[in-house]
């Protein structure tokens, strides 16, 4: 799974020393969730990264889009 974590934490001019403080986990922790290569990441941190955020966890979560082509 995928998370536009960097995209929303870039776009408040965070730092990810800031967002990881701020969400009370380590910046190499947060460097691997926003590389997609962090496994299990469970609910309690994503809501905690979402509320350092302002937002919600559904809008960290990557959109993917299909076309019938794909099909």
């Amino acid at each position: 799974m995928r998370y536009r974590i960097k995209e929303y934490r870039l776009k408040r001019g965070m730092t990810i020393e800031h967002l990881a403080r701020a969400a009370g986990i380590t910046r190499t922790y947060l460097s691997l969730i926003e590389n997609g290569k962090a496994d299990n990441i469970s609910t309690k941190v994503l809501v905690r990264i979402a509320s350092a955020l302002d937002t919600k966890v559904d809008d960290l979560l990557e959109s993917v889009n299909f076309s019938s082509k794909d099909c």
